[in-house]
Formats: C-alpha cells, sequence, structure tokens
C-alpha cells in the first residue's frame, strides 16, 4: 500500500465519522418523549400532548406532561421543547394516544405525515384510541401506577394476547390506512367511574380514518377469530338459553378456552353481489359450568348449543360492519384474491359493496376436555 492510497482511505475514515455524528445530541441535552397524544380542543383546534420521563432523585413525580395548541404537529414539537429542558425526541415513543374528538374527523391520519416522514422516528408504538377528551387522562397524575405510557403499552400487549385488543402499530395502522381491502382498528381504552384506566376493546375506523364503532373485549375476541389472529387459547363466556338462574347469581353461563381454531373463507360472486361462506371449526375445553348438564352422555348437545350461540355472535358483529360499511375482518382482500374483475369495480367503494353482501357463517365445536370435575 503506497502512501497516497494510505492518505485516502484515511481520509474517507474521517470524513465518514464526521458525517456520522454531524447530528449527534448528547443524552443528557434531551428529552425523550414515551407518548405522544393528539386531539381536538372545544374549538376544534390541535392539542398535541407529550408525557417525558423525569431521571431526578429530587423529583416527586417521575413524568411530565405538557400540552400545547399549534397549528400543525411540526409546530408544537418547538412549542413542547420551549416547556421541557433539553431537545424534545421521538425516538422512544411507547404509545400515540388519539383523542375520540379528532377521531371523529376524516383524514385526521394526515397529521402522522410528521411522524413518517423523519426517519429516526420508531414504527413500532401502539396506536391507542381514548374514548373522551384527553387532558382527563394526561392530566389524571395516577398515584401508585406506572407511567401512563408504559401503562397503556402493557394493556395493549397483554390484553391481545389473549384477543380482547388488537395490537396496532404505526406501520400496521399506515398499512390499514392504505390497503382498500380492509378498514383501520385500533386499541381503545376509558375511565371508569372511579377515574381508572380501562381497556375497552378496539374502535373500528372507515377507510378514512374516522370513528365508526366500538368493540368490547369479547366482541374483540369474535373479531380475531374472522381475522384468523387468535394467538394463544381465546377464553369466551357464553349464556346459554333454557338453563335456569339459582336466587341472584348467573347460573345460566358457561365458559371456555377455545384453542386452535381453524377459519376458513370462500368467496364467490353472482347476481350483482359478493357471497363469502365463513366455515369456523372450535376446539374447546371448559373452563366453567354453572349449570347441570351431563357433558359425557350429552355432549353434543351442548356442542350444538355453544355453536348456535357463537353463530349470533358472528352474525351479529357482521351485521354491525356492513351497518356502518367498514371492512376490519379483511374480507376485501380474498375478494380482491379470488374475485378480482368484480372487485376492481368496487374497490374504491369497498364498504358499500360489502354491505349488500351475502356473508354466511358455519360454526361446528368440539368439546374436548371438560376438566376434571364431573
Amino acid at each position: 500500500m503506497n502512501k497516497l492510497t494510505f492518505l485516502f482511505m484515511l481520509l474517507a475514515a474521517v470524513i465518514t465519522l464526521v458525517t456520522g455524528c454531524y447530528d449527534r445530541v448528547d443524552l443528557e441535552e434531551q428529552t425523550s418523549s414515551f407518548l405522544v397524544g393528539f386531539d381536538l380542543d372545544d374549538e376544534n383546534k390541535l392539542i398535541t400532548y407529550a408525557t417525558n420521563p423525569v431521571f431526578s432523585n429530587q423529583a416527586e413525580k417521575k413524568s411530565q406532561e405538557i400540552g400545547v395548541i399549534a397549528d400543525t404537529p411540526r409546530q408544537s414539537r418547538a412549542k413542547l421543547e420551549a416547556r421541557t429542558f433539553g431537545f424534545l425526541s421521538y425516538r422512544k415513543v411507547q404509545i400515540i394516544l388519539i383523542g375520540k374528538r379528532l377521531l371523529q374527523q376524516e383524514n385526521w391520519y394526515e397529521l402522522m405525515d410528521v411522524i413518517l416522514r423523519d426517519p429516526k422516528n420508531p414504527l413500532t408504538p401502539r396506536i391507542v384510541a381514548f374514548n373522551g377528551a384527553l387532558s382527563e387522562i394526561i392530566d389524571l397524575n395516577m398515584k401508585d401506577q406506572p407511567m401512563l405510557p408504559l401503562l397503556l403499552r402493557g394493556m395493549v400487549d397483554s390484553k391481545s394476547a389473549r384477543s380482547e385488543t388488537v395490537q396496532t402499530t404505526f406501520q400496521e395502522l399506515d398499512r390499514q390506512i392504505y390497503e382498500k381491502g380492509v378498514t383501520p382498528y385500533i386499541s381503545e381504552v376509558i375511565l371508569d367511574k372511579e377515574k381508572e384506566i380501562v381497556m375497552n376493546g378496539t374502535t373500528l375506523l372507515d377507510h378514512k380514518g374516522k370513528y365508526k364503532a366500538t368493540l368490547s373485549m369479547p366482541e374483540t375476541v369474535v373479531l380475531q377469530i374472522l381475522q384468523k389472529q387468535v394467538k394463544s387459547a381465546a377464553s369466551i363466556t357464553l349464556r346459554i338459553p333454557g338453563k335456569s338462574k339459582t336466587g341472584p347469581f348467573d347460573t345460566d353461563r358457561l365458559s371456555f378456552n377455545a384453542e386452535k381454531i381453524k377459519t376458513k373463507i370462500s368467496t364467490s360472486y353472482s347476481q350483482d353481489r359478493f357471497h363469502f361462506g365463513i366455515e369456523i371449526k372450535m376446539p374447546i375445553v371448559l373452563t366453567e359450568r354453572l349449570f347441570a348438564h351431563d357433558v359425557q352422555t350429552r355432549g353434543k348437545q351442548l356442542e350444538s348449543m355453544i355453536a348456535k350461540q357463537m353463530k349470533e355472535k358472528f352474525e351479529s358483529l357482521i351485521r354491525l360492519i356492513q351497518k356502518n360499511k367498514i371492512d376490519p375482518i379483511g374480507l376485501g382482500v380474498y375478494a380482491r384474491a379470488y374475485q378480482y374483475k368484480p372487485y376492481s369495480k368496487v374497490k374504491e367503494h369497498w364498504g358499500e359493496a360489502l354491505a349488500k353482501a351475502d356473508i354466511q357463517v358455519d360454526v361446528k365445536v368440539m368439546i374436548r376436555s371438560m376438566g376434571p370435575v364431573k
């Protein structure tokens, strides 16, 4: 290696190192937000919130909550930085919290452009809807509780693992917004009467991101089965008609875990509308039975009763979806794959086409175990 080559390589290494550090910000000069929230006030002005951890032994509160009014999220960042001790960074954001008032506006998702445009921002924050004004939850000042963003992330991750809500990340929401064969869905939390944060289920949005409906946690389990997204055993409790109640107790209830559920969706097109056939096979393990029934000799009868109740739940959810002209199941993806020609004619208004579709559900239940109790 001659001297000229060595000097050239040394110069290239120095330039590379300098280029990689030109926008370096020291940790002690930086404020990392764990939560970013967006909402509208009573005058429909955009409010941006940030929750920042406070790393100080002298501080009584371990987080700082800030809310500012600005025309755009990018402008709000400067106002947020003016109220923090360092440069504001979104690199550690865990939760993006959206208020109900904002969700009721069409195309609110366009406000997220500022997050997408910066390649340093993560794509894995959980998107969570709050059924109310964000000021109610941001200013809650919970005692003996984790920080709000950590609490919400834990709720979303644990409840979605049991199929009681959905785990929609920012990247997944972006896909859902631009995927014409499905409509978006995100987690939803509320405040109860005691001002405690409670997971409420799932918020359903239309193609423009506008709020359409809320599914409870049991209804979300039904949605996840239709989506083929049940990760582990789904816990379900049903009321069995014809079974008597004892005193004040609801002893006409039965609970079970549904494992290894198989959902098969077929599609066809005739008479100017789409037809979907959904076949669901549910092996179950009984976990609770509060009424008398001989499962060993009358197991098939109980399977039929459970299947009938589950079919009603699936059909109720489908009616809700068709009424609101949305498609969180993703039936449009199946229509595009197997009936592309008719689908291509209605893809720009798929919700309306799905509202007219014929959707039939067939449920088969198999009791695999009833536990050690007779």
